[in-house]
């Protein structure tokens, strides 16, 4: 029985493991959309104003692109490292993640939060989530830095639940567009909520359970 219930858990851990790699494929194939660096490519397309009236914007803009995969990798490694004993490397995994995340990828999300598409609505979600993304980060590094390792982790799947919203807001717009085919600025309004707290319940429930 304890063998049963064991198996299912590794593979279950292992359908996880490819499903984020297929994802993570599809944001470095986005990704690497952006380079060469150009003004107009892409979502750009939909920013010319801000790009025109702002200098910083395309920079940020561009800093938080090509941040943010390396911190959606990092992050991965740190987070399974328990189950392949890669110690050494969850750490400098870990440090490069957290280097990335506080100093770059969270402090430009929150920039281009505050020029989201839709409105009020949207810039509140993508300027809480920033934030928090930033705190969670910043608090899983001081935990680290006490040695209150248990806090730690809590804290980093935290964060890492929130990285992840970059790729479970592209899964939420596809399903409600298929489902529902709503007026594009609608779409953008739901999922700018959709895509990070759905991911922040289900870890804080993970957590509270034991089960992370």
């Amino acid at each position: 029985m304890f063998l049963a219930k064991k198996n299912r858990i590794n593979v279950f851990k292992i359908l996880l493991y490819f499903g984020f790699a297929y994802f993570f494929w599809l944001m470095l194939r986005l990704t690497l959309e952006y380079i060469p660096a150009k003004p107009d490519i892409s979502f750009l397309m939909i920013k010319q104003t801000e790009v025109m009236e702002h200098s910083a914007y395309l920079p940020i803009f561009y800093t938080h692109v090509y941040t943010s995969i390396f911190v959606l990798m990092t992050g991965f490694f740190a987070i399974i490292r328990k189950d392949f004993g890669l110690k050494n490397f969850h750490r400098s995994s870990g440090k490069m993640y957290i280097f990335l995340l506080v100093i770059f990828s969270a402090p430009s999300g929150i920039y281009m939060g505050w020029f989201a598409n839709g409105g009020l609505f949207s810039k509140t979600s993508f300027l809480i989530l920033g934030i928090f993304w930033w705190i969670s980060t910043f608090l899983a590094f001081k935990y680290a830095r006490e040695k209150k390792f248990s806090e730690h982790k809590k804290w980093m799947w935290r964060s890492f639940a929130l990285t992840l919203s970059a790729i479970t807001l592209r899964l939420w717009k596809l399903v409600i567009v298929y489902f529902f085919q709503p007026n594009p600025m609608d779409v953008y309004q739901i999922v700018a909520w959709l895509g990070w707290i759905p991911n922040i319940l289900l870890v804080e429930f993970l957590i509270r359970k034991k089960l992370i």
